[in-house]
């Protein structure tokens, strides 16, 4: 294949990922990459893109999330479906729906993963959840992208291991809406923390297969993402939604403040 045909888009509006993104679908409708193919490396795919691997991660990530693309353990990366249609679309939107209702609809859906998670991830699953959560707490606070790539590679570990596909593609449906608010919320050493700190959580209840502590843990920690974003949003705390955590629930109970 010529080296024109990795070229990038020249559209300086968007992301450096997002162009990544948009090369790898036109490769694969192509035909170039059929499904099952396996991609080149991501050092390879790095250099033929003339990119950072940081970048190229995000992108194969985002595929990934839109079932394109899927990561084996110490094999690399494949093509899992050439069926490349926008499937961040996959669930039509009203184009009102903001955010804070985004976020409350992943929190019921990241809180179900985490339980069912706790029952069936076996323990490579559980291995890889655990690694993922290690690498975004490793990850370089000044590297934004990456932050977000392994935030998202945790999440979705979590989320294919509670083996529901029809959760999991509403979770790709619903997480392509508010990357950019993940990504500009890692605005602080504080946040990173946090956020690690939580996701080994998850992960230290699911290695124990306990599905009511995955459950609150997972909830807990996006509610602080949620309550986050509900106030930079302008929401009055009057109409946001509070989580009951207390230990003498049998689980999460939302309510009006």
């Amino acid at each position: 294949m010529d080296e024109e045909s990795w070229s990038l888009s020249p559209d300086t509006r968007k992301p450096l990922p997002e162009l990544i993104e948009e090369k790898l679908r036109q490769l694969i409708e192509s035909g170039r990459f059929r499904s099952g193919d396996r991609l080149p490396t991501e050092p390879e795919l790095a250099q033929k893109l003339a990119v950072a691997r940081s970048s190229l991660r995000t992108a194969l990530q985002r595929l990934q999330l839109q079932g394109i693309v899927e990561v084996v353990r110490g094999r690399g990366w494949y093509v899992r479906s050439t069926d490349v249609s926008d499937r961040d679309d996959a669930l039509v939107l009203d184009g009102r729906i903001d955010d804070s209702d985004l976020m409350e609809v992943r929190i019921a859906l990241e809180a179900t993963a985490a339980s069912l998670a706790a029952m069936r991830a076996d323990e490579g699953e559980l291995d890889e959840i655990e690694k993922r959560a290690r690498d975004h707490q490793t990850a370089s606070i000044e590297d934004k992208d990456e932050l977000l790539r392994s935030d998202e590679e945790f999440h979705t570990a979590v989320v294919k291991a509670s083996h529901n596909e029809l959760l999991e593609q509403l979770y790709r449906s619903l997480v392509p809406k508010l990357r950019p608010y993940r990504r500009n919320s890692y605005g602080s050493p504080e946040v990173h923390v946090r956020s690690a700190n939580d996701h080994l959580q998850v992960a230290w209840f699911l290695k124990r297969h306990d599905e009511g502590g995955a459950r609150t843990a997972m909830t807990t920690h996006l509610l602080g993402l949620y309550n986050d974003l509900a106030a930079q949003s302008g929401t009055p705390a009057s109409k946001r939604a509070e989580l009951n955590t207390y230990v003498m629930e049998e689980e999460p109970r939302w309510h009006e403040r």
